[in-house]
Order: structure tokens, then sequence, then C-alpha cells
């Protein structure tokens, strides 16, 4: 996971995970989004945009694996 950047995700690389890997990417993010919200409100984060950014990254990861769930999206893997 990229801490320190903060350039958003692409979907073309959310595109390219499978469901799992994408579950597993979510909790991580999910975990990074609660540090950088302990940092905002002591005052320690630099970079107060990376939280509108990683919540939008989520957003993403949630409605890719939503798509994937309601079969609307096929996901890596699997068969055409």
């Amino acid at each position: 996971m990229a801490k320190g950047s903060a350039a958003p995700l692409k979907m073309t690389e959310l595109k390219e995970l499978s469901l799992p890997e994408l579950r597993q990417r979510l909790r991580d993010w999910e975990d990074n989004l609660e540090t950088l919200k302990f940092q905002l409100d002591s005052g320690q984060l630099p970079n107060t945009s990376r939280v509108r950014t990683i919540r939008r990254d989520i957003a993403r990861m949630r409605t890719m694996i939503r798509e994937i769930e309601l079969g609307t999206r096929k996901p890596k893997g699997s068969a055409a």
C-alpha cells in the first residue's frame, strides 16, 4: 500500500485484482484511514487532503466488490 503518495487509485489498478485481493486491500485502506483520522485529530497530519483521497479510494473498492458480488463485473481470474 502506498502510504506516502497522495495519488488516488486508478480503476485500471483495481480491475487487475481478484476479489480476495480487493477485500484485503480494502481492509488495509480502512486501517490506513483510521490512522490518518487519528493524525488529523491530533494535528500531526501535514497533508489533510489525504483523508479525502483515501475515503474515495475505499468507495471505489467497495463499489468494485459489490459489482462483482452482483455479477455486473467479472473478477480477475474468472472464466469468460
